[in-house]
């Protein structure tokens, strides 16, 4: 299974960007896709995630409000749109694919697969 994420670019405070996460090489529907970010000299957190199952989405609660993540499995993507940014949100982005139990979907050691990452740099 492959991720390939992309979106990311430098913008300013209040913008928006839209980041793709594109899989192949698996069943994409039957995959849960989460968006994690690092930050320099931060751990990777977690943003948002999409379940397979239901579609339930699960954000942090710092993106709540501004972004949305969803999925067109005919296309074999996820989506997450960011709104409203801000300088906190700078980060290189990463999605990953897996089938983690609902408890955790927030943690990156569930998740199997993971894409090589897309930079979104927001300046005030």
């Amino acid at each position: 299974v492959q991720l390939q994420a992309s979106g990311g670019g430098s913008v300013q405070a209040g913008d928006s960007l839209r980041l793709s996460c594109v899989v192949s090489g698996g069943t994409f529907s039957s995959y849960s896709i989460g968006w994690f970010r690092q930050a320099p000299g931060k751990d990777r957190e977690f943003v948002a995630a999409i379940k397979w199952s239901d579609l339930s989405r699960t954000y942090t609660d710092s993106v709540k409000g501004r972004f949305t993540i969803s999925r067109n499995n005919a296309k074999n993507t996820v989506y997450l749109q960011m709104n409203n940014l801000s300088p906190e949100d700078t980060a290189v982005y990463y999605c990953g694919a897996g089938r983690p139990i609902t408890t955790r979907m927030m943690l990156s050691p569930a998740y199997d697969y993971w894409g090589q990452g897309t930079l979104v740099t927001v300046s005030s």
